[in-house]
């Protein structure tokens, strides 16, 4: 049996911002519109974490660990498959 309503179901497969997600874009869109010169990611991410209520810290810390060792195991596939391909070691 399924209790979900037709909204509960469209809405399921939306995609779901977590409150970091939710002020790292606002954070973004602030930059963006008061320094249209450019400004660094750094920047985004230190604006977006003071924002954060203190119970919601903890859970962006993990997300940026998780995205950190993503990235750096994505490197390092990228690095191995270019060496294994003939690359420069």
């Amino acid at each position: 049996m399924n209790d979900l309503t037709p909204f509960d179901v469209i809405t399921s497969r939306l995609p779901h911002l977590s409150p970091f997600q939710a002020v790292w874009n606002e954070a973004e869109e602030l930059l963006r519109e008061t320094h249209p010169e450019g400004y660094d990611v750094e920047e985004i991410g230190r604006i977006a974490f003071d924002c954060l209520p203190e119970e919601e810290k903890p859970a962006a810390l993990d997300a940026l660990f998780y995205c950190w060792w993503t990235a750096l195991e994505a490197d390092r596939e990228r690095r191995a498959a270019f060496e294994a391909m003939g690359g420069a070691a």
